[in-house]
Protein backbone atom coordinates (compact mmCIF):
# COMPACT_ATOMS: atom_id res chain seq x y z
CA UNK A 1 0.00 0.00 0.00
CA UNK A 2 2.82 2.65 0.87
CA UNK A 3 1.30 3.91 3.83
CA UNK A 4 3.13 4.83 6.82
CA UNK A 5 2.56 6.12 10.44
CA UNK A 6 4.19 9.66 10.24
CA UNK A 7 6.92 9.07 13.59
CA UNK A 8 9.73 10.91 12.21
CA UNK A 9 10.34 14.26 13.69
CA UNK A 10 11.74 15.29 10.10
CA UNK A 11 8.24 14.39 8.45
CA UNK A 12 6.02 16.12 10.96
CA UNK A 13 8.08 19.53 10.82
CA UNK A 14 7.61 19.57 6.70
CA UNK A 15 3.61 18.57 7.23
CA UNK A 16 0.60 21.14 7.43
CA UNK A 17 -1.10 21.78 10.13
CA UNK A 18 -5.07 21.91 9.45
CA UNK A 19 -6.90 24.96 10.79
CA UNK A 20 -10.18 24.77 11.55
CA UNK A 21 -12.49 25.51 14.90
CA UNK A 22 -11.57 22.53 17.34
CA UNK A 23 -13.94 20.31 18.72
CA UNK A 24 -13.40 17.72 21.75
CA UNK A 25 -14.98 14.64 21.39
CA UNK A 26 -15.28 11.98 24.03
CA UNK A 27 -14.03 8.19 22.91
CA UNK A 28 -16.31 4.97 23.42
CA UNK A 29 -15.77 1.63 22.71
CA UNK A 30 -17.74 0.53 19.64
CA UNK A 31 -20.14 -2.38 18.82
CA UNK A 32 -18.00 -3.85 16.32
CA UNK A 33 -15.78 -2.40 12.84
CA UNK A 34 -16.09 -3.15 9.30
CA UNK A 35 -12.10 -2.91 8.10
CA UNK A 36 -11.62 -2.04 4.53
CA UNK A 37 -9.83 -4.66 2.33
CA UNK A 38 -6.38 -2.89 1.40
CA UNK A 39 -6.41 -2.06 5.53
CA UNK A 40 -6.65 -5.09 7.47
CA UNK A 41 -2.93 -5.99 7.86
CA UNK A 42 -2.87 -2.68 10.25
CA UNK A 43 -3.33 -1.99 13.41
CA UNK A 44 -5.12 1.60 13.54
CA UNK A 45 -6.86 1.18 17.08
CA UNK A 46 -7.80 5.26 16.91
CA UNK A 47 -10.03 4.39 13.62
CA UNK A 48 -11.93 1.45 16.05
CA UNK A 49 -13.46 3.52 18.26
CA UNK A 50 -16.83 5.75 18.32
CA UNK A 51 -16.22 9.43 19.01
CA UNK A 52 -19.17 11.51 19.85
CA UNK A 53 -19.43 15.27 21.75
CA UNK A 54 -20.32 15.52 25.09
CA UNK A 55 -23.65 16.27 25.10
CA UNK A 56 -24.29 13.10 23.49
CA UNK A 57 -23.28 11.38 26.74
CA UNK A 58 -27.02 11.27 28.42
CA UNK A 59 -28.05 8.82 25.46
CA UNK A 60 -25.09 6.39 26.57
CA UNK A 61 -25.31 3.58 28.76
CA UNK A 62 -21.77 3.27 28.94
CA UNK A 63 -18.77 6.41 30.25
CA UNK A 64 -16.35 7.69 27.53
CA UNK A 65 -13.28 5.57 27.52
CA UNK A 66 -11.12 8.83 26.64
CA UNK A 67 -11.14 12.28 24.45
CA UNK A 68 -9.72 13.52 21.59
CA UNK A 69 -9.12 16.81 20.14
CA UNK A 70 -10.36 17.43 16.37
CA UNK A 71 -11.46 20.21 13.82
CA UNK A 72 -15.30 20.31 13.29
CA UNK A 73 -15.60 19.47 9.45
CA UNK A 74 -18.65 20.61 7.73
CA UNK A 75 -22.03 19.37 9.58
CA UNK A 76 -21.41 16.25 11.14
CA UNK A 77 -17.86 15.45 10.56
CA UNK A 78 -14.55 15.91 12.26
CA UNK A 79 -11.25 15.57 11.54
CA UNK A 80 -7.40 15.97 13.29
CA UNK A 81 -4.96 18.60 12.89
CA UNK A 82 -1.43 16.86 12.68
CA UNK A 83 -1.39 13.76 9.34
CA UNK A 84 -1.50 10.19 10.92
CA UNK A 85 -0.32 8.40 7.56
CA UNK A 86 1.45 8.64 4.41
CA UNK A 87 0.29 7.10 1.46
CA UNK A 88 1.94 7.37 -1.93
CA UNK A 89 3.95 10.50 -0.75
CA UNK A 90 0.77 12.43 0.43
CA UNK A 91 0.03 13.09 4.31
CA UNK A 92 -3.22 11.85 5.24
CA UNK A 93 -5.21 13.14 8.55
CA UNK A 94 -7.69 11.33 10.49
CA UNK A 95 -11.46 11.88 9.88
CA UNK A 96 -14.58 10.77 11.15
CA UNK A 97 -17.67 10.85 9.98
CA UNK A 98 -21.39 10.84 11.94
CA UNK A 99 -20.86 12.98 15.23
CA UNK A 100 -23.88 14.87 15.21
CA UNK A 101 -25.25 18.24 14.16
CA UNK A 102 -25.47 21.54 16.07
CA UNK A 103 -28.31 22.71 13.63
CA UNK A 104 -32.20 21.61 13.58
CA UNK A 105 -32.55 19.48 10.08
CA UNK A 106 -35.62 21.76 9.24
CA UNK A 107 -34.34 25.59 9.93
CA UNK A 108 -30.97 27.27 10.83
CA UNK A 109 -31.71 27.21 14.50
CA UNK A 110 -29.33 25.90 17.05
CA UNK A 111 -30.59 22.54 18.25
CA UNK A 112 -31.05 23.18 22.12
CA UNK A 113 -31.45 20.74 24.61
CA UNK A 114 -35.44 21.73 25.00
CA UNK A 115 -35.78 21.05 21.37
CA UNK A 116 -34.18 17.18 22.34
CA UNK A 117 -36.03 16.79 25.19
CA UNK A 118 -39.38 18.02 23.29
CA UNK A 119 -39.02 15.15 20.76
CA UNK A 120 -38.02 11.91 23.64
CA UNK A 121 -40.60 9.36 24.95
CA UNK A 122 -37.79 8.17 27.77
CA UNK A 123 -38.33 10.82 30.78
CA UNK A 124 -35.16 8.35 32.01
CA UNK A 125 -32.92 10.40 29.10
CA UNK A 126 -34.30 13.52 29.46
CA UNK A 127 -33.91 13.83 33.11
CA UNK A 128 -29.91 12.97 32.04
CA UNK A 129 -30.39 15.85 29.80
CA UNK A 130 -31.60 18.34 31.67
CA UNK A 131 -29.38 17.20 34.66
CA UNK A 132 -25.93 17.77 32.73
CA UNK A 133 -23.92 20.60 32.31
CA UNK A 134 -24.27 23.07 29.64
CA UNK A 135 -22.07 23.03 26.60
CA UNK A 136 -21.52 26.01 24.53
CA UNK A 137 -22.54 24.46 20.92
CA UNK A 138 -24.59 21.04 21.47
CA UNK A 139 -23.89 18.59 19.50
CA UNK A 140 -26.77 15.69 18.84
CA UNK A 141 -27.30 12.41 16.89
CA UNK A 142 -30.52 12.54 15.91
CA UNK A 143 -32.76 9.40 14.45
CA UNK A 144 -34.54 11.90 11.28
CA UNK A 145 -34.18 9.99 8.32
CA UNK A 146 -32.60 11.73 6.08
CA UNK A 147 -30.86 11.60 2.34
CA UNK A 148 -32.52 8.21 1.80
CA UNK A 149 -30.43 5.90 3.42
CA UNK A 150 -28.81 7.96 6.72
CA UNK A 151 -30.23 9.81 9.85
CA UNK A 152 -29.74 13.33 9.89
CA UNK A 153 -26.26 14.19 11.83
CA UNK A 154 -25.27 10.51 12.07
CA UNK A 155 -24.34 7.93 9.62
CA UNK A 156 -26.50 4.86 8.58
CA UNK A 157 -25.03 1.52 7.46
CA UNK A 158 -26.30 0.99 4.25
CA UNK A 159 -24.46 4.32 2.94
CA UNK A 160 -21.18 3.46 4.91
CA UNK A 161 -21.26 0.52 3.09
CA UNK A 162 -21.84 2.02 -0.13
CA UNK A 163 -19.02 4.24 0.52
CA UNK A 164 -16.97 1.13 1.46
CA UNK A 165 -17.22 -0.91 -1.57
CA UNK A 166 -16.51 2.25 -3.60
CA UNK A 167 -13.01 2.26 -1.25
CA UNK A 168 -12.19 -1.68 -1.57
CA UNK A 169 -12.34 -0.88 -5.87
CA UNK A 170 -8.97 1.19 -5.34
CA UNK A 171 -6.23 0.15 -7.52
CA UNK A 172 -2.79 -1.27 -4.72
CA UNK A 173 -2.40 2.63 -3.94
CA UNK A 174 -5.78 2.30 -2.06
CA UNK A 175 -6.28 5.81 -2.98
CA UNK A 176 -6.77 5.80 -6.97
CA UNK A 177 -9.65 4.04 -9.38
CA UNK A 178 -7.25 4.25 -12.42
CA UNK A 179 -6.52 7.58 -11.95
CA UNK A 180 -9.74 9.05 -10.30
CA UNK A 181 -8.35 9.71 -6.16
CA UNK A 182 -10.24 8.90 -3.29
CA UNK A 183 -10.14 9.59 0.18
CA UNK A 184 -10.31 6.48 1.88
CA UNK A 185 -12.71 4.99 3.75
CA UNK A 186 -10.36 2.74 6.60
CA UNK A 187 -13.30 1.69 8.71
CA UNK A 188 -17.17 1.14 9.39
CA UNK A 189 -17.81 1.79 13.06
CA UNK A 190 -20.67 0.23 14.45
CA UNK A 191 -22.15 2.70 17.74
CA UNK A 192 -23.16 0.64 21.10
CA UNK A 193 -26.91 -0.46 20.78
CA UNK A 194 -28.37 1.31 23.90
CA UNK A 195 -26.64 4.41 22.60
CA UNK A 196 -28.44 3.85 19.05
CA UNK A 197 -31.85 2.95 20.52
CA UNK A 198 -31.88 6.55 22.63
CA UNK A 199 -30.79 8.87 19.67
CA UNK A 200 -33.27 7.01 17.34
CA UNK A 201 -36.16 8.47 19.40
CA UNK A 202 -34.47 11.84 18.02
CA UNK A 203 -36.74 12.48 15.23
CA UNK A 204 -39.32 15.10 13.35
CA UNK A 205 -41.27 13.00 10.93
CA UNK A 206 -39.67 9.89 9.79
CA UNK A 207 -37.71 7.78 12.06
CA UNK A 208 -34.45 6.03 10.70
CA UNK A 209 -34.93 2.59 11.38
CA UNK A 210 -31.52 0.63 10.19
CA UNK A 211 -28.16 0.80 11.94
CA UNK A 212 -26.33 3.81 12.85
CA UNK A 213 -22.61 3.85 12.41
CA UNK A 214 -19.37 6.17 12.10
CA UNK A 215 -17.17 6.29 8.87
CA UNK A 216 -13.50 6.46 10.07
CA UNK A 217 -11.71 7.98 6.90
CA UNK A 218 -8.84 9.28 5.82
CA UNK A 219 -8.41 13.15 4.15
CA UNK A 220 -5.62 14.47 2.85
CA UNK A 221 -7.27 18.24 3.68
CA UNK A 222 -9.73 20.08 5.01
CA UNK A 223 -10.24 21.97 2.15
CA UNK A 224 -13.19 22.14 -0.44
CA UNK A 225 -13.86 23.24 -4.03
CA UNK A 226 -16.57 26.27 -2.80
CA UNK A 227 -18.30 24.82 -0.21
CA UNK A 228 -18.93 22.86 2.86
CA UNK A 229 -15.68 24.35 4.32
CA UNK A 230 -14.27 27.40 6.54
CA UNK A 231 -12.27 28.39 3.33
CA UNK A 232 -11.92 27.14 -0.20
CA UNK A 233 -10.64 27.58 -3.43
CA UNK A 234 -13.69 29.36 -4.86
CA UNK A 235 -13.43 32.11 -1.65
CA UNK A 236 -9.99 32.31 -0.46
CA UNK A 237 -7.54 31.04 -3.24
CA UNK A 238 -5.18 33.26 -2.05
CA UNK A 239 -4.72 32.27 1.53
CA UNK A 240 -4.86 28.80 0.19
CA UNK A 241 -1.59 29.33 -1.84
CA UNK A 242 -0.11 30.33 1.59
CA UNK A 243 -1.31 27.48 3.55
CA UNK A 244 -0.22 24.93 0.60
CA UNK A 245 2.95 26.96 0.81
CA UNK A 246 2.93 28.01 -2.83
CA UNK A 247 5.70 30.39 -3.12
CA UNK A 248 6.91 30.37 -6.58
CA UNK A 249 6.01 30.17 -10.24
CA UNK A 250 7.32 26.58 -10.55
CA UNK A 251 4.67 25.17 -7.62
CA UNK A 252 1.88 27.02 -9.09
CA UNK A 253 2.24 25.28 -12.54
CA UNK A 254 2.81 21.84 -10.71
CA UNK A 255 -0.13 22.35 -8.30
CA UNK A 256 -2.60 23.21 -11.62
CA UNK A 257 -1.43 20.36 -13.18
CA UNK A 258 -2.18 17.99 -10.39
CA UNK A 259 -5.79 19.72 -10.13
CA UNK A 260 -6.25 19.24 -14.18
CA UNK A 261 -4.92 15.47 -13.87
CA UNK A 262 -7.32 14.50 -11.20
CA UNK A 263 -10.41 16.80 -12.16
CA UNK A 264 -10.02 15.20 -15.79
CA UNK A 265 -10.50 11.80 -14.23
CA UNK A 266 -13.09 13.06 -11.73
CA UNK A 267 -14.87 13.94 -15.42
CA UNK A 268 -13.99 10.70 -16.69
CA UNK A 269 -15.72 7.66 -13.47
CA UNK A 270 -17.47 5.92 -15.49
CA UNK A 271 -14.92 4.70 -18.04
CA UNK A 272 -12.48 4.20 -15.34
CA UNK A 273 -14.46 1.84 -13.21
CA UNK A 274 -16.12 0.18 -16.78
CA UNK A 275 -16.90 -3.45 -16.32
CA UNK A 276 -18.25 -5.64 -19.27
CA UNK A 277 -21.22 -7.64 -17.96
CA UNK A 278 -21.09 -10.32 -20.47
CA UNK A 279 -24.54 -9.50 -21.49
CA UNK A 280 -25.07 -6.80 -23.77
CA UNK A 281 -24.60 -4.33 -20.50
CA UNK A 282 -21.54 -2.63 -19.27
CA UNK A 283 -21.32 -1.01 -15.42
CA UNK A 284 -19.22 1.60 -13.98
CA UNK A 285 -19.52 4.36 -11.16
CA UNK A 286 -21.38 7.57 -11.38
CA UNK A 287 -22.35 10.16 -8.87
CA UNK A 288 -25.40 10.07 -6.86
CA UNK A 289 -26.52 13.29 -5.07
CA UNK A 290 -22.84 14.25 -4.45
CA UNK A 291 -20.55 17.59 -6.24
CA UNK A 292 -17.29 18.55 -7.04
CA UNK A 293 -17.78 21.89 -5.57
CA UNK A 294 -18.57 20.09 -1.86
CA UNK A 295 -18.01 16.55 -1.65
CA UNK A 296 -14.17 16.64 -2.49
CA UNK A 297 -11.34 18.10 -1.16
CA UNK A 298 -7.75 18.49 -2.21
CA UNK A 299 -4.18 17.91 -1.37
CA UNK A 300 -1.48 20.36 -1.01
CA UNK A 301 -0.34 19.28 -4.01
CA UNK A 302 -3.18 20.65 -5.94
CA UNK A 303 -4.92 16.65 -6.50
CA UNK A 304 -8.38 16.31 -5.94
CA UNK A 305 -9.58 13.87 -3.72
CA UNK A 306 -13.00 12.24 -3.69
CA UNK A 307 -14.52 12.18 -0.14
CA UNK A 308 -17.83 11.76 0.00
CA UNK A 309 -17.43 8.12 -1.10
CA UNK A 310 -21.23 7.30 -0.39
CA UNK A 311 -22.25 9.12 -3.41
CA UNK A 312 -20.19 6.71 -5.89
CA UNK A 313 -22.38 4.24 -6.92
CA UNK A 314 -22.79 2.04 -9.81
CA UNK A 315 -24.62 2.29 -12.91
CA UNK A 316 -25.38 -0.11 -15.60
CA UNK A 317 -26.08 1.05 -19.51
CA UNK A 318 -27.75 -0.93 -21.56
CA UNK A 319 -29.53 -0.80 -25.63
CA UNK A 320 -31.93 -3.19 -27.58
CA UNK A 321 -28.50 -3.16 -30.10
CA UNK A 322 -25.12 -2.93 -30.30
CA UNK A 323 -25.84 0.82 -32.17
CA UNK A 324 -28.40 1.76 -29.05
CA UNK A 325 -25.70 0.21 -26.61
CA UNK A 326 -22.71 2.48 -28.20
CA UNK A 327 -25.43 5.69 -28.23
CA UNK A 328 -26.34 5.47 -24.43
CA UNK A 329 -22.73 5.00 -22.65
CA UNK A 330 -21.50 7.70 -24.99
CA UNK A 331 -24.58 10.02 -23.80
CA UNK A 332 -24.03 8.58 -20.25
CA UNK A 333 -20.27 9.49 -20.63
CA UNK A 334 -21.42 13.21 -21.62
CA UNK A 335 -23.79 13.65 -19.08
CA UNK A 336 -20.95 12.76 -16.08
CA UNK A 337 -18.48 15.32 -17.82
CA UNK A 338 -21.24 18.12 -18.08
CA UNK A 339 -22.16 17.52 -14.44
CA UNK A 340 -18.95 18.50 -12.91
CA UNK A 341 -17.11 20.85 -15.78
CA UNK A 342 -18.27 24.09 -14.90
CA UNK A 343 -17.27 23.94 -11.08
CA UNK A 344 -13.71 21.85 -12.59
CA UNK A 345 -13.33 25.12 -15.01
CA UNK A 346 -14.14 27.51 -12.09
CA UNK A 347 -11.58 26.61 -9.92
CA UNK A 348 -8.74 26.02 -12.47
CA UNK A 349 -9.51 29.73 -13.18
CA UNK A 350 -9.12 30.89 -10.03
CA UNK A 351 -5.97 29.32 -9.42
CA UNK A 352 -4.49 30.21 -12.80
CA UNK A 353 -5.38 33.84 -11.50
CA UNK A 354 -3.74 33.96 -8.79
CA UNK A 355 -0.61 32.27 -9.94
CA UNK A 356 -0.31 34.82 -12.41
CA UNK A 357 -1.06 37.75 -10.19
CA UNK A 358 1.56 36.34 -7.69
CA UNK A 359 4.14 35.29 -10.16
CA UNK A 360 3.60 37.05 -13.54
CA UNK A 361 4.23 34.95 -16.81
CA UNK A 362 1.21 35.52 -17.78
CA UNK A 363 0.05 33.49 -21.06
CA UNK A 364 -2.79 33.05 -23.33
CA UNK A 365 -5.64 31.34 -21.66
CA UNK A 366 -5.99 28.86 -24.27
CA UNK A 367 -2.95 27.84 -24.80
CA UNK A 368 -1.89 28.00 -21.30
CA UNK A 369 -4.76 25.37 -20.52
CA UNK A 370 -3.60 23.32 -23.49
CA UNK A 371 -0.44 23.09 -22.22
CA UNK A 372 -1.33 21.56 -18.90
CA UNK A 373 -3.77 18.92 -20.22
CA UNK A 374 -0.86 17.71 -22.49
CA UNK A 375 1.67 17.56 -19.91
CA UNK A 376 -1.18 16.45 -17.29
CA UNK A 377 -2.53 13.51 -19.27
CA UNK A 378 0.96 12.23 -20.50
CA UNK A 379 0.19 8.69 -18.66
CA UNK A 380 -3.40 8.97 -18.49
CA UNK A 381 -5.12 5.27 -18.85
CA UNK A 382 -8.00 6.48 -20.61
CA UNK A 383 -8.24 9.54 -21.82
CA UNK A 384 -5.78 11.37 -24.57
CA UNK A 385 -5.92 14.47 -26.65
CA UNK A 386 -6.38 15.28 -30.18
CA UNK A 387 -5.74 18.92 -31.62
CA UNK A 388 -8.37 19.50 -34.65
CA UNK A 389 -7.94 23.26 -36.83
CA UNK A 390 -10.37 24.43 -34.87
CA UNK A 391 -10.62 22.86 -31.50
CA UNK A 392 -9.12 20.59 -29.22
CA UNK A 393 -10.40 17.44 -28.37
CA UNK A 394 -10.54 14.82 -25.08
CA UNK A 395 -10.28 11.39 -26.66
CA UNK A 396 -11.91 8.95 -23.92
CA UNK A 397 -11.40 5.92 -23.64
CA UNK A 398 -12.08 3.22 -21.20
CA UNK A 399 -10.06 0.48 -19.25
CA UNK A 400 -11.69 -2.62 -21.03
CA UNK A 401 -9.69 -1.73 -24.03
CA UNK A 402 -13.37 -1.26 -26.20
CA UNK A 403 -12.50 1.29 -29.03
CA UNK A 404 -15.96 0.99 -30.35
CA UNK A 405 -16.81 2.81 -27.07
CA UNK A 406 -14.58 5.67 -27.23
CA UNK A 407 -15.64 8.97 -27.52
CA UNK A 408 -14.85 12.57 -28.74
CA UNK A 409 -15.71 15.76 -26.31
CA UNK A 410 -14.68 19.39 -26.96
CA UNK A 411 -12.59 20.72 -24.64
CA UNK A 412 -11.38 24.09 -26.03
CA UNK A 413 -12.15 26.23 -29.38
CA UNK A 414 -10.34 27.89 -31.47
Amino acid sequence: MGGVPLNVTEERKAAIKLRGIPVTLDTYEAAGAITNTHFRSFLMPDFEKVYLPESVRPFADTSPVGRKDLLIDDNRSAMGSDPCMTIDGTDFYFSVKGIGSTTSPFSRQLLSREDVCGLLKSSRVKERITAARDTKLPRYLTGELWSRGCPYGAQGLEFASIAMKAAESSDASTTSIHGFRIAPLVKIVRLPEGLQREAKQVYWYRRFKQEMVQETRLLPSNVRIYFHSDWTIGDDTGELFNFFRIDNDEKATSFLRNFVKSGIAVLTLFVRSMTDNGNGTYSGLDFYDVWLDKDAVLAPDGTIFWADLEGLQKVTVGGKNRADLEFNIEENMEHQIYRSLYEFMYAYEQIERERVKRFGHESDRKLQFECLLKDALRDDEVVELRRRPESLELVIGNILGEERLMKEFTILDW
